[in-house]
């Protein structure tokens, strides 16, 4: 597996650990929209709760709610965010 590939896989854990979700990581598609119905259904709670475990989990600090929309859109927008850190 990929270093990029491990740090999408490893995302997904923690979000589905992090936010209790009711499905596996590997259920969870890289470009799945995390927020809205068409995606993984997950509200403002869950992003505030998300920023706290991205920081925690990969030492990655989402500044501002204008940043945070555009981080917070997929697992793999995330990882590139992460990535370019």
């Amino acid at each position: 597996m990929s270093q990029g590939a491990e740090l999408r896989s490893r995302i997904k854990e923690v979000m589905v650990d992090e936010l209790m979700l009711d499905f596996a990581p590997d259920e969870i598609d890289n470009e799945t929209p995390i927020f809205g119905a068409e995606g993984l259904g997950l509200d403002s709670v869950d992003a505030l709760q998300l920023v706290v475990a991205i920081e925690k989990h990969f030492g990655f600090k989402i500044g501002d709610a204008e940043k945070a929309k555009n981080v917070l859109k997929s697992v793999e927008t995330i990882a590139r965010a992460i990535e370019a850190a």
